[in-house]
Order: structure tokens, then sequence, then C-alpha cells
């Protein structure tokens, strides 16, 4: 693995240059921005937690040297 010699300079933003990042999430069947939700539905989404299947660890551990997130249900 190379590395590089030059440092990463981040840019530095300004609140009124930040933007909200929108969360979607799929509900039966299809996909919709949380901030859709009613009350009760965005506290149930907040009250979700992540699994792994029992025997499924070297797939999400594959997934996971892949690159990709752990996906929660």
């Amino acid at each position: 693995m190379s590395q590089s010699l030059t440092p990463l300079i981040h840019p530095v933003l300004a609140e009124h240059e930040r933007q909200r990042c929108e969360v979607w999430t799929r509900v039966m069947g299809y996909h919709r921005p949380k901030t859709s939700f009613n009350i009760g539905k965005q506290g149930e989404f907040n009250e979700r937690r992540c699994f792994t299947e029992p025997g499924r660890e070297d797939a999400q551990a594959a997934q996971t040297e892949a690159g990709r997130e752990a996906v929660c249900a």
C-alpha cells in the first residue's frame, strides 16, 4: 500500500454552507425519506437495532472487507 506524502486538507464550511443529509428507508416495499414520517414512525425508526443472522458472520465480514456498510433492519 502506498502512502501519500501530501497531507489531506478538508474544507471548513460555515454553518450556512452546510446541507442536511437526508435519510431514506424502505417501508412496505418502497423508499421514503425519514423526514416525511409522523412522530410515532420517527420514534419507531430511532428504536431500530442492527442485527446479524446466526451463521452469517463470515458473509458480513466479507462485506465489511469489501468496504460496504453493514445493513440495519
